[in-house]
């Protein structure tokens, strides 16, 4: 608003400055020499020549009069027509008479014409060297300091002129009058577009509603930049200046005062403001029309839109501080999480470290004798060293098996598999260790079996892992089944499910949720000094998430668990290898 201000002081100060009345008011010039200066700034326009210093714009000029109040009861009224170069008489034109016969009351002296407009201006008999005591903020209100002063309902510029060869300059004799008449339609249509556009105006055109408003006892619509605004009611207006007359009284008469003391204002009075005035600026009457300047922002009042702005912060504010509260519990919880582990961790350490040595103690015991002769009997230590060394084994692979799967090296070949023959190589290896020792082993086995679709070494690994967990777990009672049933479901269809079931200690309901987790190992077992890695449910349900089968629990504490595997289906009851190889080829 200030930029758009002071374009609009040199729009309408630039005939001023051509005219060159000097600070003697024009006691050494001559009429003729404001014609020569007239003519040469209307020049300066169409002239192709660059002129330092000057800028023209002769059309917002309509007419300058000269005012001759100084002759008396006879002044005269004279024009400068530039076009002709010549200085002529003028009749009144009827919308300059009350200007002209208001200037002609304030025509005694250089020192009353400067107050001209000036409500307690000193009567013509009054001693002109007597000036009250006044603030600086009223004589910034009330003195013309460089003479030029302005009439807003012509509108008109006036600048007292003390006439040629007199030689009192002060208060001693009558003055005459510059009359520079405006042209209203230029300012309205031409100079206040182009100030609206240049600092009010985006790349969608105008951010700002626009109005000027010559308000009064009867108020007009000078400018306004949307059909409607400024007609009604503009008190909803985000500011509003007062383009020539001085600020409320509230804000000690200027600009600069309020400034100074802007922390004692209230938060209304920033939105009515005048701008500082270069020509100080008096209404001709306090019922006088003035300019007011209405600004409203496209979308909503400017308030509106702050209160939008600050609610938005204030959800953005709250959800950072909701993101940060959430991501120091999640922090909290990971770094309970990482430390759950490392104890796991440390706990799968001791666990393997024993693991490892119960059978190479066993091993390094039975070489020894046989080495000292103490073996009379090399079947039986022969034996011993074989089982230790596929049990440990059989823990190093479960070991890098798991290590392969968590970095996702491990691949599984999905094919039509035959559960007989994995039950065949379990009644070769596993069952009669089992067996060995004194555990009785009871298998049910269907005479029909679905094919199944997995991964034939990985569902054999799963079978191992849970019947050394059946044995490891079953106490005092030593019974363990192996059960094969083919169940049929509406939404999955069929599949073959083994379950590996045991009479033993059970699982405790509030672990069941965590014995999948790796390293786990629940309080009870480790109470009861049950060795074991953490390791062998962990890998039975990544193989059986990784082949798209799946893994059950039943449990109840002190009376056993059932684990199952739960196995696809093909679609036909198994006959030959190659026979389910050729149907699931078919199948997919």
């Amino acid at each position: 608003m200030m930029k758009w201000h002071l374009d609009l002081y040199g729009e309408l100060s630039t005939i001023c400055i051509g005219l060159q009345v000097g600070p003697d008011s024009g006691a050494n010039d001559r009429w003729d020499d404001y014609l020569r200066r007239y003519v040469e700034w209307r020049r300066v326009a169409t002239s192709s020549t660059f002129v330092e210093n000057i800028y023209s714009n002769p059309d917002v000029v309509s007419d300058i009069y000269i005012w001759e109040t100084s002759h008396g009861t006879d002044p005269r009224l004279l024009r400068l027509n530039a076009d002709n170069v010549r200085i002529e008489r003028s009749a009144l034109p009827a919308e300059l008479r009350p200007l002209l016969a208001h200037l002609e009351g304030k025509a005694s002296n250089l020192r009353v014409a400067l107050r001209a407009w000036q409500a307690d201006a000193p009567p013509r008999d009054a001693d002109p060297s007597a000036e009250p005591e006044s603030s600086l903020a009223h004589k910034l209100r009330s003195t013309a300091i460089t003479g030029w002063q302005f009439d807003e309902s012509i509108p008109a510029i006036v600048h007292p002129i003390v006439h040629h060869g007199q030689k009192s300059l002060g208060a001693g004799g009558p003055v005459d009058w510059f009359v520079i008449v405006l042209n209203r339609s230029t300012i309205e249509q031409r100079i206040f577009p182009e100030l609206a556009q240049r600092y009010f105006g985006g790349r969608q055109g105008l951010e700002y509603k626009l109005a000027v408003l010559s308000v009064g006892k009867t108020s007009r619509l000078l400018y306004s930049s949307d059909p409607g605004f400024g007609s009604a009611d503009v008190s909803n207006s985000d500011s509003v200046m007062n383009i020539f007359g001085p600020p409320p009284e509230s804000m000690e008469g200027s600009f600069w005062q309020s400034v100074k003391n802007k922390e004692s204002l209230r938060g209304e009075e920033w939105h009515s403001f005048s701008g500082p005035v270069w020509f100080p600026v008096i209404q001709r009457t306090s019922e006088g029309a003035a300019w007011m300047l209405f600004l409203q922002h496209r979308t909503a009042p400017l308030q509106a839109s702050i209160t939008r702005v600050w609610r938005g912060n204030l959800i953005v504010g709250g959800a950072v501080l909701l993101l940060l509260a959430t991501s120091m519990f999640l922090l909290v919880i990971a770094t309970q999480r990482v430390r759950a582990v490392a104890a796991l961790q440390m706990d799968f350490v001791a666990s393997i470290s024993h693991e490892l040595r119960t059978p190479l103690a066993a091993m390094l015991s039975a070489g020894q004798n046989i080495a000292d002769g103490y073996a009379p009997d090399l079947r039986r230590y022969g034996s011993i060293v074989t089982n230790q060394s596929r049990q440990l084994m059989d823990l190093v692979d479960q070991i890098l098996l798991f290590a392969a799967m968590k970095d996702g090296k491990k691949e599984y070949v999905i094919e039509p598999l035959e559960v007989e023959g994995i039950l065949k190589t379990l009644q070769k290896t596993t069952l009669p260790l089992l067996e060995q020792q004194g555990f009785t082993v009871q298998v049910e086995v269907p005479k029909e079996i679905p094919a199944a679709l997995g991964d034939n070494k990985g569902v054999l690994r799963c079978m191992r892992n849970l019947l050394e967990n059946a044995a490891k777990y079953s106490g005092d009672q030593r019974w363990i089944g192996v059960r094969v049933e083919v169940n049929e479901f509406a939404k999955v269809g069929k599949e073959v499910a083994i379950s590996i079931a045991d009479h033993g200690i059970g699982v405790d309901p509030d672990e069941i949720e965590h014995i999948f987790d790796p390293f786990y190992r629940g309080a009870r077992v480790v109470a009861a000094q049950i060795h074991g890695s953490g390791l062998g449910l962990a890998v039975v349900r990544q193989i059986m998430n990784a082949i798209g089968g799946r893994l059950s629990v039943k449990s109840q504490q002190g009376k056993g668990s059932v684990f199952t595997l739960h196995l696809r289906v093909t679609g036909k009851a198994q006959s030959t290898t190659r026979q389910r190889a050729a149907e699931a080829m078919a199948s997919t």
